[in-house]
Order: C-alpha cells, then sequence, then structure tokens
C-alpha cells in the first residue's frame, strides 16, 4: 500500500458484503476503491470458520449473490469449504483482486472534518478516503466468556471460529461449550473420533430436521444451460421465507405447531425421558434462531457423549465444573459462545465528527440510519448493520439491499458536486429506530422468554430486522436526504486543497 495514499471509497472486510460492495461500486463507475482485509485471504465468516461440518443453514441457491447465480451448488445446503470457493470465483469473476490489500487489519480511521476524509491507519500502511463501507460483519470477532481458572487449564483451547486443525481429536476428552449453531454442527462431527464429548448447555436450542441431499446432475445441467431455472429455485425459496415472517413478527403464538414438529424430531432420535427433558427448550421456537439438524440428536443419543445441563462455571486444572456441580475431567475445551455481535471491536477503532468512538456513541446501544448511517460520523455506511439481521431467510437479501443504498449514496454525493459529505441527522437516526424498536415489541424475538445474542447488554434488540426483506428493500431503495445534513469543506481547507492542485500543476 502506498504510503499516505487517497481512494475515493474504502471497503473494510471482504466477506459477503464487503465484495459485493465492490462489486456494485464498479457496476457504479467507481475504480478508485479498496478493499481492506485483516486476513490473508478472501471469504470473511466463511474463511475463518473451518471447523468440522461447518455448513450453511440457509438453502445454497438463496445464499449467492443474485448478480452472481451459481448452477453448480452441489447440495441443498452447502459446506464452508464451497461457500468459500463461491466467493474466490466472485472475486475472480469481477476482478477485485488488484483493489484488495490483504493483511491491512484497520489499526484506526479518524475524521477529517476540514478536509471531509477519513484517515485510515491499518497493519501495512495509512491512507485516507473520501467514503467508508464497514463490512466487518457482525460474526467476525469470537467471543469467550470469562471464566475463573480457564488460564491455567493444561489442555488444548479454542473457539469454532479458530479451529485448531493441527490438534487431534481422536481418543480425546473434549468439552463442548455452548449450543447454538456452530456446536450442533461440530458435535456430531467429533463424536465418532473423541473418546467422550460433554456438552455444556446453558439454554436448549430448537431443532428441526435439515433437509440437506445432493443436487443432481441433472439439475445442475438444467441451471447451466437454463439460467431462468436457477432463478425460479430461488424466487420460490425467497417467496416461503417471505411469507413465514408473519408469524415471527406479528402473531408467535401461531408457532406452536413448529414446536410440536422440532419435538417430534427430537423424540425420534433421544429415547432417554431425562436426556429429553434436558434437550426441551422453555421459550416460545424463533425466539433465538432455530437451528437445522439430522445429526444433532442421534449424536447426543452416543454412550460417549454427555450433556451437562448447565453453563461452565470455572476451571479447576483438568476439571470442568458447571454451575450446577457437575464435573467432567477434559482434555480440549471448544468453545462454541458466539461472537461479539452488539459490541463489535471495529467500533472502538472509528472515531467521528465530534472525536467520540463508535462504540461511545453505541453506549447505549447500536443505532443507524435504515441500518447504514450512524449520527456523527460522516460519510461512513455499515454492511449488516444495525437491525438488519434475519432469523429465518438469507442475510445475502439483505445485504444487496444496503448495497441498493450504497449505491444511491454515492450517486448524491455526484449530484452534489464538488467536496461534500452526508452525516446522518440525529432526529432521522432516532425516528428509524423508534419505528423499528416499536415494530420489534410483539415480536417472538424479544416475547419469546428467551435470551439471546440479538440482545444487547440493556436488553434491547438492536440486530433483527422486524420485516420481510421486501419491506427492507422497499426502506433503502434510495437516500433522503432531507434525512442527512450536507457538509463542506472550510474555507481553510479549500484554500489548501487548491494551493496543493496548483503546486501538482
Amino acid at each position: 500500500m502506498a504510503e499516505h495514499e487517497h481512494v475515493r471509497v474504502a471497503v473494510v472486510g471482504s466477506g459477503f458484503g464487503g465484495l459485493g460492495a465492490a462489486v456494485r461500486l464498479r457496476r457504479e463507475g467507481v475504480t478508485d476503491f479498496v478493499v481492506l482485509e485483516r486476513a490473508d485471504s478472501v471469504g470473511g465468516t466463511w474463511r475463518d470458520n473451518s471447523y468440522p461440518g461447518c455448513a450453511c443453514d440457509v438453502p445454497s441457491h438463496l445464499y449467492s449473490f443474485s448478480f452472481a447465480p451459481h448452477p453448480d451448488w452441489p447440495r441443498t445446503f452447502s459446506g464452508q469449504e464451497h461457500i468459500r470457493a463461491y466467493l474466490e470465483h466472485v472475486t475472480d469473476v469481477f476482478r477485485l483482486r488488484p483493489h484488495i490489500r490483504l493483511n491491512s487489519e484497520v489499526k484506526r480511521m479518524t475524521w477529517d472534518g476540514e478536509k471531509l476524509r477519513w484517515d485510515i491507519e491499518t497493519a501495512s500502511g495509512s491512507l485516507s478516503a473520501d467514503l467508508v463501507v464497514s463490512a466487518t460483519g457482525p460474526l467476525s470477532d469470537p467471543k469467550i466468556p470469562d471464566i475463573p481458572g480457564l488460564d491455567s487449564f493444561p489442555g488444548k483451547v479454542f473457539h469454532s471460529a479458530r479451529w485448531d486443525h493441527d490438534y487431534d481429536l481422536r481418543g480425546k476428552r473434549v468439552a463442548m461449550v455452548g449450543t447454538g449453531a456452530s456446536a450442533i454442527q461440530i458435535v456430531p462431527a467429533i463424536q465418532p473420533l473423541a473418546r467422550n464429548v460433554t456438552l455444556f448447555q446453558r439454554t436448549p436450542p430448537w431443532v428441526m430436521p435439515r433437509m440437506d441431499r445432493a443436487i443432481s446432475g441433472a439439475e445442475r445441467w438444467l441451471h447451466r444451460q437454463l439460467p431462468f431455472t436457477g432463478q425460479v429455485r430461488r424466487g420460490l425459496l425467497w417467496g416461503i421465507r417471505e411469507l413465514q415472517v408473519q408469524a415471527f413478527t406479528k402473531r408467535p403464538n401461531e408457532l406452536g405447531a413448529v414446536e410440536q414438529l422440532a419435538k417430534r424430531n427430537m423424540a425420534r432420535a433421544i429415547k432417554d425421558p431425562a436426556l429429553r427433558a434436558k434437550l426441551t427448550p422453555d421459550y416460545r421456537i424463533g425466539c433465538k434462531r432455530i437451528l437445522l439438524s439430522s445429526t444433532y440428536y442421534p449424536a447426543l443419543a452416543q454412550p460417549n457423549v454427555d450433556v451437562v445441563a448447565s453453563g461452565l462455571s470455572r476451571v479447576e486444572g483438568s476439571t470442568l465444573v458447571a454451575a450446577d456441580g457437575t464435573e467432567a475431567q477434559v482434555d480440549a475445551i471448544v468453545f462454541g459462545t458466539g461472537f461479539h455481535v452488539t459490541d463489535m471491536p471495529i467500533a472502538d477503532r472509528v472515531v467521528g465528527a465530534d472525536g467520540r468512538t463508535l462504540a461511545e456513541a453505541w453506549k447505549g446501544g447500536m443505532e443507524a440510519l435504515r441500518g447504514a448511517s450512524a449520527a456523527g460520523f460522516p460519510n461512513w455506511m455499515s454492511v449488516i448493520g444495525s437491525n438488519t439481521g434475519l432469523g429465518n431467510s438469507s442475510m445475502i437479501l439483505m445485504i444487496e439491499s444496503q448495497l441498493n443504498y450504497l449505491a444511491d449514496f454515492v450517486r448524491q454525493l455526484d449530484v452534489l458536486g464538488g467536496r461534500a459529505a452526508l452525516d446522518a441527522r440525529p432526529a432521522a437516526v432516532a425516528a428509524w429506530n423508534h419505528r423499528v424498536q416499536e415494530r420489534m415489541k410483539r415480536t417472538v424475538w424479544n416475547t419469546g422468554g428467551c435470551t439471546s445474542w440479538y440482545l444487547d447488554a440493556n436488553g434491547r434488540n438492536t440486530t433483527i430486522w422486524p420485516g420481510t426483506t421486501t419491506e427492507f428493500r422497499r426502506a433503502t431503495r434510495r437516500v433522503d436526504l432531507a434525512e442527512y445534513e450536507v457538509l463542506r469543506p472550510s474555507v481553510q481547507a479549500s484554500a489548501v486543497a487548491d494551493e496543493s492542485a496548483e503546486a501538482a500543476v
């Protein structure tokens, strides 16, 4: 990276959000941009999560960009290796590699109000940008709980998103801490290898069968030869999920029938009444993300798996002690304890117009206009920002809607002409978030009787979108300039810029 390089747009992150932003910028005619990636390759969460059994719980044909359809998905629910390969493919097809700066973790970005630009410090050098697109994603920084005695544990410890492939689990006594989407994939994958698996379950999940199968060669041939068939398939998958949203957002009581299906799924594999009691949730299905697996319950029924219906409380040497006093001797601890979602570390590194960090501005909870713009942080946009998450469909749909908003944001700056910046008005941010939170009150995520990672430290749901993807697409179709303050550079800064331009000539 050239020292003091200046670009029109700096994109942070090279997962679905960052690569999608890069493609959209090129389609808008913007080629003066960089993608800053902290790792040594693209892929985001699908690069980081390489644990055994890692796969997506959204159908393949819906978990891909509409502008980059993939007719050759091998399974209806793709594995991590196939999704990562798809992202590498998108990077090559859209010629993004010249724009990507690998091993360039953002250390700090500071708004310069006089020059109307972001000054960015990275692990590979410094640069500035007129506009920043933060696409770090909510599932990028693992969270390991502060467990007393963990530092003195003599065995192996790692998070599911930082899997140690050099450590052989064969014949080991393994503790799996957590019962989220990663854990229910890991347990069936390691159960046949390990001597014993002890699952520390603070809260049981609702688990539905995973209707996964290989996609036949004939289907793939059809999608290659007649692309519209792939579009029809994607449309059907999308439509079904749009129809389901009402139950999550307006009529949670209708989800009782779905709970019965989940209980029957459990009963088929778990014959022990005591174990079934441990695994039966006491909250409404959908309050936490509904998990999909046809192998989780059968794995828990195996003789070398123990379920501790309590969270991990402390570690004493090689002994793990649960909150209910249950003890387990283990050789390795795998944490499937989620990520910093409502307290994303990138927020500590973004310094806005008034000198406050984004984390300080969001001390009372994340708030962004249409999930994108935070007040006091001009020309800064997030992809998969506050209240843009989904509980039952594909996040790629939400990402593409936010890319529409990004495209119009760039167009509006072009229309304004000269050096300009857009700063979301606090009143507009507050009004948007008030509407979102009012709609959130009757959703299953707020009324279902659970504590989930959707909620922040204040118990506020700042993660999920309380509506359909169609509604969100309408809300992000264009930028309303009335919701923004237009900033111009100071006279002094303009004079300095003019002198620099003359000197260059």
